[in-house]
């Protein structure tokens, strides 16, 4: 869970790079099997931290003061 915005912007970095390495494996990847077994991996990742950033995101910023006391 993301409890401050050093946190939150951590998460979005970590998300974009992931979605960099994958552009970079759609490039380089010739079999499309070979492509969703590996990118899968990195979709999954990414999908996780996009929640963590959505329900940080839902909270105003004195909820979450609230919940990390």
């Amino acid at each position: 869970m993301i409890r401050n915005d050093q946190e939150l912007e951590a998460a979005k970095e970590r998300i974009g790079y992931f979605q960099q390495q994958v552009e970079k494996l759609r490039q380089v990847e010739t079999n499309p099997q070979n492509y969703r077994l590996s990118a899968g991996s990195f979709l999954a990742e990414i999908d996780r931290m996009n929640l963590d950033v959505r329900e940080y995101l839902t909270l105003h910023p004195s909820e979450v003061k609230e919940q990390a006391a």
